[in-house]
């Protein structure tokens, strides 16, 4: 015999008016003496109102516009009497937000632990002058002062931010589908290799996620079998599910890619790693492609110029005295500055006939804009969120671009070099040398992009397959083993 069901009751509004009963928190409760019904039945909540508020029949008649307001009076004074004791349990809740949200700003700006007191006392000040004669200043300065920010508080707030991270990325390395990871090899500022080791993870319904995975120190040698054991040590330990793992990504030195000693070589010989894609750092190789400028020419004397300018801080202070008129935005920018340093170093009875030379002069102009292409490229390949696909779409349109520039070059057109237009413009006798080195110039550019396309023809097919994956399927022989499938499940 099957078990009775249990009948469920639910709280009807029309009983504010006509009991003078709200819910809370699933209790029936009655206004006007705070009693309590367990069970919301009509007949329980009936009984209480007619047992023990008889009086509100007479002084409040069913259906008036008398008991309606009454009951929504003392509805509202129900709702303040709660109010009065959940408020400081709030007010708590939003000083702790609000002070591991101030702790998390402070650490985005690399500001010390200690900082927190002064950001604070800064805060009380500001708040005290602006909300003095207000009507709730008062309130208000006495929630900011309950915020910690404290340097022992600040380092519980990160170290329960740092906790949190941690366990999110548990989650999602146990919920992804595939994962990819990037390690860089740098050198922190008390000369200890820093590995940098990032991963990207991918989910069932097709969205990713970056993270940084870990930091790890590598105190003593940086050979490919260092940065392998220091990995391999920390996959273990995390757990990290290493049959997810479908690509790595280096930069180019030996110690990363060396055939047989490198890093990627040691976790292809691991039985314990699967059989991963490989990858060279595109950005890395996008920098490396602009070693072909091979422009020492100019940048020797300007790196040379510079270096003594800010060796000796008298003359530092004193250059900076003579430019104070070409604003601080310029100060790194050679080409902007020629004429002002050229003022500056003939003061110092130093020679100056290097520029004063009208060629160098186009070649440091012509730099200029090259480097400000590269560097522009270079941030756009930069930042969270980018695929393949998309960085190898910019460095097409980037080599598009230098063929196109190339062409301009033998015309002897500059519309896209807004220095070389500028030293153009400025010098007279521009002109008649931009004629001879219009060439030179054009052979970089078919350097940079040949250079650009040795590098990343590579990729191409992988790009192809990425954004058409059918395009090379021969369909009749698909259409084929279909037939043929079908025709033996069907027998």
């Amino acid at each position: 015999m099957s078990e009775k069901r249990k009948k469920t009751y639910h709280f009807h509004d029309e009983w504010e008016v006509e009991f003078f009963f709200t819910t809370v928190r699933g209790s029936c409760v009655c206004f006007i003496c705070g009693a309590t019904v367990a069970i919301a039945k009509r007949h329980n909540v009936e009984r209480h109102f007619t047992t023990c508020h008889t009086s509100y029949h007479a002084n409040y008649p069913p259906g008036s516009a008398l008991r309606a307001e009454r009951a929504r009076e003392l509805k509202a004074a129900l709702c303040k009497q709660q109010s009065f004791f959940t408020r400081p349990v709030k007010n708590s809740q939003k000083a702790t937000e609000a002070s591991f949200r101030a702790t998390q700003f402070l650490m985005k700006k690399k500001k010390a632990f200690t900082d927190g007191e002064v950001v604070k006392e800064a805060m009380m000040i500001i708040a005290k002058t602006v909300l003095e004669d207000e009507k709730y200043g008062t309130d208000v300065l006495s929630s900011l002062s309950d915020v910690q920010l404290g340097a022992t508080a600040m380092v519980r707030r990160v170290s329960a931010m740092s906790g949190n991270l941690t366990d999110q990325l548990d989650r999602d390395l146990a919920r992804c589908r595939w994962f990819s990871i990037q390690c860089d090899e740098s050198v922190d500022s008390s000369s200890t290799a820093q590995l940098m080791v990032f991963i990207r993870m991918v989910f069932d319904d097709f969205s990713t996620k970056e993270e940084l995975l870990t930091l790890l120190p590598l105190k003593t040698t940086t050979r490919g079998v260092d940065i392998y054991n220091a990995v391999k040590e920390f996959l273990v330990e995390k757990k990290v599910p290493l049959e997810k793992l479908v690509s790595v990504t280096t930069d180019g030195a030996p110690a990363m890619i060396g055939r047989h000693t490198g890093f990627v070589a040691h976790c292809k010989a691991d039985p314990e790693f699967p059989n991963f894609l490989q990858y060279h750092c595109i950005i890395h190789q996008q920098a490396l492609c602009a070693k072909v400028i091979c422009f020492e020419h100019v940048m020797t004397p300007v790196v040379k110029i510079i270096n003594s300018i800010r060796s000796r801080a008298k003359q530092h202070r004193t250059f900076k005295k003579s430019d104070g008129s070409a604003g601080d935005e310029f100060c790194n920018v050679f080409l902007s500055l020629l004429d002002e340093i050229k003022e500056f170093m003939q003061s110092r009875g130093e020679d100056t006939v290097l520029l004063e030379d009208t060629e160098w002069i186009l070649d440091l102009a012509f730099l200029t804009d090259i480097t400000g292409q590269l560097n522009s490229l270079n941030c756009e390949l930069q930042g969270k969120g980018k695929t393949v696909a998309g960085m190898i779409s910019a460095l097409n349109a980037f080599k598009a671009k230098m063929n196109l520039f190339s062409v301009h070059l033998q015309s002897k057109k500059v519309p896209h070099f807004p220095s070389v237009q500028m030293v153009l413009k400025d010098n007279a006798s521009a002109s008649e040398a931009f004629d001879k080195v219009a060439e030179k110039y054009s052979q970089v550019i078919n350097r940079v992009g040949q250079e650009f396309e040795n590098r990343f023809c590579d990729l191409d097919q992988l790009v192809s397959f990425i954004s058409k994956p059918f395009m090379n399927v021969n369909i009749s022989c698909i259409a084929e083993q279909l037939s043929a499938t079908h025709q033996s499940t069907t027998h």
